[in-house]
């Protein structure tokens, strides 16, 4: 095969489990092909032997993918350490508390559940740059490591991490501040039956809180189905009928969060970041006076965050980019609209439940419902269109569509507004976003868009 293959998309590996490239036989290929690059990066370790931690969540193929990944690990002489259902910023947060040279985590994240996909962490808890990703898409294809066979004794061994769950609940609680609890707070939890099911109800409840949970019963085929980040409206109208103070929402993997205020109303990553930032430049906490988001943020947060003094700078969609960009320029709070929001002096990835405890303990010391909270900015009309397609096709390679998206532009910019159309990284759909004041305006250009591209290319 040519070493000019990709299998690696924005965020990982990503597919239809058991069709290329999400089967055994490219998992174990993975496997190989990491455990040398990674043996590569820390080529002599201060004392033991080389490892490489593996988590998922629930999905029914993650066992498939968990043994072959484990297989061609072992097969190069590095030991796995298994450490079970976890969301992805417990298994980056055990990567680096097992001082592992990586850490893999097999989920699809908000997709159905017969998508899975594979993610690596460094062994300090980041995702992969693009350079170690081409060293091992390279080795993948190009069966360079063929010949590499470690035997007897240097073969690597298994090991199941049992404590794992209870390390990640002790960091997350962490996070939250010495002294306060959530006692008298009353919280709905959806967890999408996905991997934070043990973990989310576990370090609410040991903070104080009264937690109702949903979303708790996985059996393999049922993450993410009418429930959770993807489908907020059930933890909205649980928080009515219960009369909480509070809904969370998680997805699959748990590193996105929605929340949902007391009156039932969906406050979303955008809010989020506006809460937070807003707070943190007040405490002075918010390094070099900067939030960063995506290019699908609405144009409201730079609004708020210029007028209480500080600056918003965007990146291209998704949150690897969002935590690069932090990175590059020692900024400490980040995310996407979505919901995956990074907190850098807690995390080193996107994390849905320490982002849910950053607004509760606001709600706490500041005495406010989530309501209140959450009306310290004012949001631009948006409208988010997706369009499932069949073939990802240039955009200007579809007759008219670029020439209506530039029409769209002229009626919104007058009024500061914006249009932004791409395609999903992790998903096959198109993806258009159209900003400005107004809705009516807004509907009008995206159906004009959206047809367009449904007649050429549309599933």
């Amino acid at each position: 095969m040519s070493g000019s293959k990709k299998i690696f998309g924005t965020d990982g590996v990503r597919g239809t489990a058991n069709i290329e490239p999400v089967t055994a036989e490219t998992a174990l290929k993975l496997g190989r092909a990491a455990a040398h690059v990674f043996k590569s990066l820390h080529p002599a370790r201060a004392r033991g032997r080389h490892k490489i931690v593996i988590g998922k969540d629930t999905r029914l193929s993650g066992y498939m993918l968990e043994n072959a990944l484990s297989s061609g690990i072992l097969s190069m002489g590095v030991d796995v350490l298994f450490i079970g259902p976890l969301p992805t910023p417990g298994v980056a947060y055990a990567t680096r508390s097992l001082r592992a040279d990586a850490g893999i985590v097999i989920t699809a994240s908000h997709n159905p559940y017969d998508d899975n996909g594979i993610k690596f962490f460094r062994a300090d808890g980041y995702k992969l740059d693009d350079n170690i990703e081409g060293r091992i898409e390279q080795l993948v294809f190009s069966g360079d490591i063929e010949t590499i066979r470690p035997t007897a004794g240097e073969i690597g061994k298994a090991v199941r991490i049992d404590d794992a769950l209870g390390r990640y609940i002790e960091f997350a609680k962490a996070s939250f501040p010495k002294g306060l609890t959530l006692e008298g707070m009353r919280i709905v939890l959806d967890c999408a039956h996905g991997a934070a099911y043990k973990a989310s109800p576990c370090v609410l409840r040991e903070l104080g809180a009264e937690v109702i949970v949903f979303g708790n019963q996985p059996d393999g085929t049922n993450i993410n189905q009418d429930c959770g980040s993807m489908h907020p409206g059930q933890i909205c109208q649980k928080v009515h009928e219960f009369r909480a103070d509070i809904g969370i929402a998680h997805d699959g993997d748990a590193d996105r969060v929605l929340l949902c205020d007391e009156s039932g109303n969906l406050i979303d990553g955008d809010d989020i970041l506006a809460i937070s930032a807003l707070g943190m430049l007040d405490q002075g906490r918010l390094n070099h006076k900067t939030l960063v988001a995506t290019v699908m943020s609405n144009a409201g947060l730079d609004v708020a965050v210029n007028a209480a003094g500080g600056k918003v700078v965007r990146t291209a969609v998704g949150d690897k980019n969002v935590i690069d960009e932090m990175l590059r320029h020692g900024y400490n709070l980040g995310g996407e609209q979505s919901g995956h929001l990074i907190f850098a002096e807690y995390s080193s990835t996107g994390d849905g439940l320490i982002a849910a405890l950053q607004v509760l303990q606001m709600m706490k010391t500041r005495e406010l419902p989530l309501s209140k909270l959450s009306q310290c900015w004012t949001r631009y009309p948006q409208l988010v269109t997706n369009v499932k397609v069949r073939e990802k096709k240039p955009f200007d390679q579809l007759a008219g569509v670029q020439d209506l998206v530039a029409k769209a532009e002229a009626a919104v910019k007058p009024d500061g507004g914006r249009v932004l159309l791409r395609y999903s990284g992790t998903e096959p759909k198109a993806r258009l976003l159209i900003e400005g004041r107004d809705q009516t305006v807004l509907e009008h250009w995206s159906r004009q868009i959206c047809e367009a591209i449904k007649k050429q290319v549309g599933a």
